[in-house]
């Protein structure tokens, strides 16, 4: 299909980004684009709307094993993203605290709360970004 495409003429046609493709589309006024957002370290995807989750929850918890039910998540999943999120990062977002009477719990530190708000911040902008593509498309 590259190949295709490389060898079509497209010197015919004066495609640009200020023209719309809603006269090719059947219900430009039903289409939209859409997409996902993670960031991701040597093409592996960390952190997004699942982690976000999960670091919200243990806040809100105290516990990773709580958080991970809420989420409908195996506790060893919870656990590979929580270990996964730390290796990337220079100091923990989460910190398990061993057993004791309370049975232990985990904590969110103040980088896992800036990272949440950035991701925050990065998914609005995104969303504002999608929004307006999806306005040029009805244009």
């Amino acid at each position: 299909m590259c190949d295709l495409i490389n060898k079509f003429n497209f010197s015919k046609f004066e495609l640009t980004m200020a023209h719309s493709i809603k006269d090719i589309l059947k219900n430009p006024g039903n289409v939209k684009i859409n997409g996902s957002l993670w960031i991701e370290s040597n093409g592996q995807h960390f952190f997004g709307p699942g982690p976000v989750e999960l670091l919200e929850r243990i806040e809100a918890t105290g516990s990773i094993s709580m958080a991970a039910k809420e989420m409908k998540m195996s506790y060893k999943k919870a656990w590979e993203l929580v270990n996964n999120l730390n290796a990337q990062m220079i100091n923990p977002v989460v910190i398990p605290q061993a057993g004791g009477e309370k049975g232990g719990g985990s904590t969110i530190t103040a980088e896992a709360i800036k990272l949440i708000q950035y991701h925050r911040q990065m998914r609005e902008r995104f969303a504002a970004f999608l929004e307006a593509e999806s306005a040029r498309l009805k244009k």
